[in-house]
């Protein structure tokens, strides 16, 4: 049965109101005060209470009022010897469950705590039923985010307010980098760096849930969920709490939380694979020109905020349609592969290069002004120059490029000038020595239109 904490100052009701109710199997501990029923309830756990409206040192309407603000889902019958309608109409409006006229019989006192007790069990219910639907629906919104930075945002928000986490780190496994930060919350000002180097080395090969040591943070207790997907751990998400006990639910919230955080990492990386399918050259597997139109038209956007300078590179190799005649068009591909690894050797990660269709690539340099593209097309030219392609299949060919530079904002401030301004200056090479590099300028030649048709290079 209940607890139930009995609040009167006359010890006579004490006394006959405590034999009504553990006459029906409740456990009752009675008060006389206002300040004993507040110690009373910091002490112990009560299911419910039952408080006279006058008191000494306050009244029943402050019992209300505590219970209310500082101990919710504990029901408050309120007693009183005053037959009148407005206590009862505050008393009711103040959240009392129930509200008797002395002098009191056993069956009524009985049938209000039980009524109380009951609207009780039905709040908490209804409660748990929303806390379900909630997290429920957080799940279904992780599990369908299909952007990593707002994926992240909605888990740590998620765990933050349906685990009771005072911190959150997201770490996910990349294949190169192993664990990396995708997302943190709450960690004090300037520990983040080092939190996140000790999880790494903690998770490096955890499978489970798991406790970790506490460390020197504000917080005493620290729970682990790995994100998993089939046999492959996707990431790990690591909750802090500032008490020993979490919050009832915590952990299940959580499980739940991180399992459709990892369904949507896989549904990510899915993702990535289809999307890298529509922007890779099936031959090369450089970018194509649907993903550098893509590319241009956000570094053209973010170079017209900040000002800063890029620059494109417009490469065609000299006499490629020679060696598809003389060797055959399966020597050719592989020698449009090796070109393509030889360039990108020649730049930097961050930079982009892409084929840009038959013997093109055009290269996307970044934070790069003209004279450093030039360069950089030099360092191409000569290494393109000294390569002996297909040296594994015995043929050791030899091969040169035309490289045609462009850049923002010196040269143009918009895509298709950029490229049409580094396609001609690599033409202007075409139509002379080749195996050189050549700066945009406004005055040179446009390509014939059916030398942009063509599938292979001249």
């Amino acid at each position: 049965m209940a607890r139930i904490l009995l609040v009167d100052d006359e010890k006579i009701a004490r006394t006959l109101y405590g034999d009504y109710l553990t006459g029906v199997g409740h456990t009752v501990t009675a008060v006389g005060t206002l300040q004993d029923a507040r110690q009373a309830l910091a002490a112990d756990r009560f299911d419910a209470v039952v408080t006279d409206l006058i008191l000494p040192g306050g009244d029943g309407m402050e019992v209300l009022r505590h219970v209310r603000e500082r101990h919710p889902g504990v029901e408050v019958v309120v007693i009183t010897a005053l037959d009148k309608v407005d206590p009862a109409v505050r008393a009711i409006k103040s959240g009392a469950a129930e509200y008797l006229v002395k002098p009191v019989a056993p069956e009524a006192l009985q049938h209000a705590v039980r009524r109380a007790l009951t609207t009780r069990d039905l709040l908490q219910e209804n409660a748990s039923l929303r806390r379900h639907v909630a997290l429920l629906e957080a799940g279904q919104r992780l599990a369908t985010t299909l952007d990593r930075d707002k994926l992240a945002t909605a888990t740590t928000s998620a765990l933050e307010s349906m685990a009771a986490a005072g911190a959150i780190v997201l770490l996910e496994r990349d294949t190169n980098l192993g664990l990396r930060a995708q997302g943190t919350r709450g960690l004090p000002v300037g520990t983040e760096d080092t939190v996140v180097a000790w999880l790494r080395d903690q998770l490096m090969d955890a499978r489970a849930p798991r406790e970790l040591d506490v460390l020197d943070v504000p917080f005493e207790r620290i729970l682990t969920f790995p994100a998993v997907e089939g046999d492959a751990v996707l990431g790990h998400a690591v909750l802090f709490y500032a008490k020993l006990q979490a919050a009832d639910g915590a952990a299940e919230a959580a499980g739940y939380l991180v399992r459709n955080w990892a369904l949507a990492l896989r549904n990510l990386g899915r993702f990535a694979a289809v999307e890298d399918l529509a922007y890779i050259d099936d031959l090369t597997r450089l970018f194509n020109t649907r993903y550098l139109h893509l590319v241009l038209d956000r570094e053209v956007q973010d170079a017209l905020q900040t000002q800063r300078a890029f620059s494109l590179l417009f490469l065609d190799l000299d006499h490629f349609k020679s060696i598809n005649d003389t060797h055959g068009h399966l020597i050719g591909s592989k020698l449009l592969v090796e070109a393509a690894r030889v360039v990108k050797g020649c730049v930097r990660d961050h930079d982009v290069v892409a084929r840009f269709g038959g013997d093109e690539y055009v290269v996307m340099l970044r934070n790069t002004d003209s004279g450093g593209a030039l360069k950089v097309a030099e360092r191409i030219r000569r290494t393109m120059e000294t390569h002996q392609f297909l040296a594994r299949e015995g043929l050791a060919l030899k091969l040169s490029t035309c490289i045609g530079v462009a850049s923002f904002p010196e040269h143009a401030r918009d895509k298709a000038t950029l490229l049409d301004l580094s396609d001609r200056a690599m033409y202007r090479g075409k139509r002379g020595t080749r195996n050189v590099v050549y700066m945009a300028a406004q005055d040179l030649e446009a390509p014939p239109a059916e030398r942009r048709q063509a599938s292979t290079g001249t």
